[in-house]
C-alpha cells in the first residue's frame, strides 16, 4: 500500500457487530492460526458481546473493532494472552477479506500498538505468524517487531503441520 493510511478507531464491540463477528468466527481459512475448530453459533457469539467485560484485566483479553472512517466495521483486533505481572500480550488483527489490502491492518496495528503502550503500559507485544505468511510477516517487521523464535512445527491446518515464527515489540 502506498501513500496515507486510511482512518480508522478502534472500540469495544457492540451488538450490531454480531454479522462481521460471525463472520470472521467462522471463516474456516483463519482457524489455521487459531485456536478455533469449530462454528460459533450466533447466539454464542451474541452472549459473549453482551457479557465481555471488555477489560483486560478481568478477562485476561480484549477485542477491539476497527472501524474505517465512515463506522464501518472492518476488522477485529485481540489482545489475549495478557501477563499482568509481565505486562506482555499476544496481539491478532484480522480485517475482513473485502477491505484487505486498503491499508486497514496497519493503521489497526498502529494505533493497538498506541492503546498497549499509552493506556494499558504493556511492556511488549508478540505475535505468532506462519512462516509461510510473507505478507504478515513484512508488515510486522516494517512496524518494529523483530524476529525472534522460529517454532517448528506449531500450526496445524488438519492435514500439515506448519512452522511460525515469534516476533516481538518492545513498547
Amino acid at each position: 500500500m502506498n501513500g496515507e493510511l486510511p482512518r480508522v478507531r478502534l472500540r469495544a464491540m457492540e451488538p450490531e457487530d454480531l454479522d462481521i463477528l460471525y463472520r470472521i468466527e467462522n471463516d474456516m481459512s483463519l482457524w489455521d492460526v487459531g485456536n478455533t475448530n469449530v462454528p460459533y453459533s450466533r447466539y454464542a457469539l451474541h452472549d459473549y458481546i453482551a457479557h465481555a467485560s471488555h477489560d483486560i484485566y478481568a478477562d485476561n483479553q480484549v477485542r477491539l473493532m476497527v472501524e474505517n472512517a465512515d463506522g464501518q466495521a472492518v476488522g477485529i483486533v485481540d489482545l489475549v494472552n495478557f501477563s499482568p505481572r509481565h505486562l506482555h500480550a499476544e496481539l491478532g488483527i484480522v480485517i475482513e477479506r473485502a477491505c484487505r489490502g486498503k491499508g486497514y491492518a496497519r493503521a489497526a496495528l498502529r494505533q493497538a500498538v498506541d492503546y498497549s503502550r499509552s493506556i494499558l503500559h504493556l511492556h511488549q507485544l508478540y505475535v505468532i505468524v506462519d512462516c509461510h505468511n510473507v505478507i504478515a510477516r513484512q508488515l510486522f517487521l516494517e512496524e518494529g517487531f523483530t524476529s525472534g523464535i522460529q517454532l517448528k512445527d506449531w500450526l496445524s491446518d488438519m492435514k500439515n503441520y506448519h512452522d511460525a515464527v515469534l516476533m516481538q515489540l518492545f513498547l
